[in-house]
């Protein structure tokens, strides 16, 4: 548009305040707006509105740069405890077009002696500002320094500009102080449970060389919900000895006062664990604060165990799976080698739409992918080697066999993995069964007539024969409180699993729930109303409604020993028979709420621990572990 004759219109009905931003022009009979940042032209109707040239502010570069320069060279100049916002305008003309213009607006900290400032008609609260901007950075794991961020001072102080900006140090004793209160809310929680508590323990590892010792109470609440908070989160150094850890965690359940309700403590499959268990065990054993003698103190993960094993098959294999990745890049290469693969996919009638990809090394359940859908284009692979004589990282028939074996011992673990997974806060009857199977498995396994895989499967035997002999009693007493089951899941794995000596095997399970039950019944005033044991040994099973079966091919055998009801709610169940079974109930809250496994859903697959975030790793331990335990506390109430 030619503007050679246009001129500037001047009213004072141009209210809003988007106006000193653009300048109003008539051509003819036509009005424009011109941003006066970037020259750009825009309708200047009246009937156009402000809609339009608001949205065009906020893009506008030129005018986004140039208030932050201006900002910045406030901020350079003003004294100690000053702030001065230059040349910001803030449009809130939404409304009715009015305006609060911070231009040249200078806040002093003098301003701000009381935390109620009175604005018009709205009573200002510093003091709950403050706290609502540490409750977000512990929320969502901001760094503290985003409070020295330009930005988000600019962004404060256009939204309230009466909020005084804070300092580091100030947000990190405003967390300190909102750990402080939620922890005494924690505490009193913990203090009225009707149950006992289950400790889990895992390692996170902060950048550089610090870890931290995380401890996380397991444990099933009046309404009979599954929960999990963290309860410390301290820092450690390869130099601890199991002595020292161990003291360590006796110090903090002695500090939350729940040494006397501790059930049992879940640790990582290893030595170092060993040795922390049997000390605290036999700390809490000498006041008499265990049931059974402890035999349901010490769980290992199980999760954990799975890793192990996929780590010892993975390792046994490397070389077969380094040759299978190297394979996969020469086919994706070049669009000529990728053709010839799939033409000679249809010459050998693979009919698969599935695509070869390479796997991602940090999570095992992607190299099993990998390797299952390379096995279906096996016999392509052996005609592409003789046919390309460029191809020169081909698999011998035994290492395809050794591949397709593994890949089958994947498939397994990646399904129990799965079942564990399934629900944000598994209960523990849910893994009897399924760790059954793979203790089966493995018996098989260790029969292979290759060598290499049979000795293999004897170690992955071992461990997992470490963990079975920690963890078989309260697997199978968590199985047995499940009112589908009682003793006949018990009944129905143990003959295969121990043969001739399994009679004497359903026996120890059966003391060990009867010693349980006796125990717990000295603690209940209930105990004369509760049906007891002829709950479990009465004629037939408890009838629940059944309307479909576990669809795995794994318990198909034992579908026709017992049906099941894969959508049953146990925890729901021992909540509406609690009247009637006030022993077993208490047992059950306590054994159901054990946590046999301890790693989260989405950290299951993954062969690296747990990292803290690089913001708060680089804090003092006691605000880190004030952040990541207020943080879990405040997300698990907003839950709720």
């Amino acid at each position: 548009m030619d503007m050679s004759d246009a001129v500037i219109v001047k009213s004072s009905r141009l209210k809003s305040v988007v106006w000193n931003d653009f300048d109003r022009i008539k051509k003819g009979d036509t009005f424009v707006a011109v941003c006066r940042h970037c020259k750009k032209k825009l309708s200047g109707s009246s009937s156009s509105g402000t809609s339009h040239l608001r949205n065009h502010l906020i893009r506008c570069q030129r005018r986004a740069s140039h208030g932050i320069t201006q900002y910045i060279t406030g901020r350079e100049k003003r004294k100690e405890g000053t702030l001065a916002i230059a040349n910001f305008n803030l449009d809130q003309d939404q409304k009715k077009d009015d305006a609060l213009n911070l231009v040249n607006i200078k806040f002093e900290q003098d301003q701000l002696k009381d935390d109620t400032v009175n604005a018009g008609n709205n009573n200002f609260d510093q003091r709950r500002s403050r706290f609502d901007l540490a409750r977000m950075i512990i929320l969502h794991g901001y760094p503290m320094g985003m409070v020295d961020h330009v930005g988000f001072k600019v962004f404060v102080k256009n939204l309230q500009p009466l909020f005084e900006l804070v300092s580091l140090n100030r947000v990190e004793a405003d967390c300190i102080e909102i750990y402080e209160k939620e922890k005494q809310k924690m505490n009193e929680m913990l203090d009225k449970l009707p149950g006992k508590i289950s400790l889990s323990a895992d390692v996170w590892t902060a950048m550089g060389v610090a870890e931290y010792l995380c401890l996380t109470a397991n444990y099933i609440d009046e309404s009979w919900q599954l929960r999990r908070r963290i309860l410390n989160f301290i820092m450690i150094d390869h130099s601890h000895t199991e002595d020292m850890l161990s003291e360590a965690i006796m110090t903090c359940l002695m500090d939350w006062d729940i040494d006397r309700k501790l059930f049992s403590m879940t640790l990582d499959c290893c030595s170092t664990s060993d040795n922390i268990a049997i000390r605290i065990g036999e700390r809490l054993s000498q006041n008499r604060f265990l049931y059974c003698n402890g035999q349901l103190f010490d769980i290992r993960c199980a999760a954990n165990v799975l890793h192990v094993m996929v780590h010892d098959a993975l390792g046994a294999v490397s070389e077969i799976v380094n040759k299978i990745r190297e394979s996969i890049r020469y086919i994706r290469s070049s669009q000529t080698v990728q053709a010839k693969f799939h033409d000679m996919a249809k010459e050998v009638g693979i009919q698969s739409q599935k695509c070869l990809f390479l796997d991602n090394p940090l999570r095992w359940n992607s190299t099993y992918s990998m390797l299952e859908i390379v096995l279906e284009f096996r016999d392509v692979f052996t005609l592409l080697q003789e046919n390309d004589s460029a191809y020169t990282i081909s698999l011998s028939d035994v290492e395809w066999e050794r591949a397709s074996a593994v890949t089958a011992y994947l498939k397994l673990f990646v399904e129990v993995t799965n079942v564990f997974t399934r629900s944000k806060y598994p209960t523990a009857n849910i893994y009897f069964p399924e760790l059954c199977d793979i203790k089966l498995q493995l018996i098989e396994w260790c029969k292979n007539s290759d060598e290499f895989i049979s000795s293999m499967a004897s170690r992955m035997r071992t461990k997992f024969d470490e963990y079975w002999g920690k963890c078989s009693l309260g697997l199978a007493v968590a199985a047995m409180l499940d009112p589908r089951f009682k003793m006949k899941l018990v009944e129905y794995y143990y003959p295969q699993i121990y043969g001739s000596t399994s009679a004497g095997r359903i026996d120890e399970v059966f003391e060990g729930v009867k010693a349980l039950y006796n125990e717990h019944s000295i603690c209940s005033p209930l105990a004369s109303h509760d049906q007891g044991l002829a709950w479990q040994v009465g004629s037939g099973l408890l009838c629940l409604p059944s309307s479909s079966k576990d669809s795995r091919d794994r318990l198909m055998g034992f579908d026709k020993f017992l049906h099941r009801n894969v959508d049953f709610n146990i925890l729901n169940w021992w909540k509406v028979h609690t009247p009637r079974y006030p022993v077993l109930s208490m047992m059950a809250r306590n054994v159901l709420g054990i946590p046999m496994s301890k790693v989260p859903p989405e950290l299951a697959f993954n062969n690296s621990g747990r990292v803290l975030d690089r913001d708060w790793s680089s804090l003092n331990p006691a605000t880190v572990q004030a952040l990541v335990c207020s943080q879990d506390w405040i997300r698990n109430e907003l839950e709720s």
